[in-house]
């Protein structure tokens, strides 16, 4: 059986925690940030954790993380 490529894409946005959790950063913080008011530019800094529905889509682009 050949070894299984991780997507680089889902490597560099994805972080598993110790507990198996995948960790991902909040959208809308790249650019355009003048408009965004300073509450809610500090609440997108945070790390979040990725949904139980949506974990199905991203455990395969890491076969080697889990």
């Amino acid at each position: 059986m050949p070894k299984l490529k991780t997507k680089s894409g889902a490597k560099k946005r994805f972080k598993v925690t110790g507990s198996g959790k995948i960790k991902r950063k909040k959208a809308f913080k790249n650019h355009i940030l003048t408009k965004k008011g300073t509450k809610q530019k500090r609440r997108l800094s945070t790390k979040t954790t990725v949904k139980k529905v949506d974990e199905g889509n991203i455990k395969p682009m890491l076969p080697y993380l889990f």
